[in-house]
């Protein structure tokens, strides 16, 4: 079982593009949002502190979407323990109904904050987020 971290989207009026549901940049944000939010929740203060996180590669699949109004329930884990300096996260957000509507799967880097260079993830950055 990996470690997973849950957080609720509501589509608001700027979320709503032109086809009257959530606009593909939206996702790509709240797949940043969720991300970051759970690296800021789990990891130990002084890795927050000494490291960033950049993303390197984007997936997404859609399946479904929302309109104005509407909640989604994201979920994100990390699937594979890291390579070097990157991991992958990934990201499934379902509808009310429980429906996996959006999946992403992105490559994240980290950076030496203090210098801005790439950086092997230690085994106890890593740890935190893979049960």
């Amino acid at each position: 079982m990996k470690a997973r971290y849950s957080k609720d989207f509501m589509a608001r009026p700027e979320h709503i593009d032109e086809l009257g549901h959530v606009n593909n940049a939206v996702w790509l944000t709240w797949v940043q949002d969720i991300a970051v939010e759970h690296w800021n929740v789990v990891a130990s203060p002084e890795h927050v502190a000494r490291y960033i996180w950049v993303v390197t590669r984007h997936e997404i699949d859609y399946r479904g979407n929302v309109g104005e109004g509407e909640t989604v329930s994201a979920e994100t884990f990390i699937p594979d323990a890291p390579h070097g300096a990157q991991f992958d996260r990934c990201v499934e957000f379902r509808n009310s109904a429980g429906k996996r509507i959006v999946a992403a799967r992105s490559t994240w880097a980290m950076l030496d904050r203090e210098t801005g260079r790439l950086v092997r993830i230690p085994p106890e950055v890593a740890a935190p987020f893979i049960a």
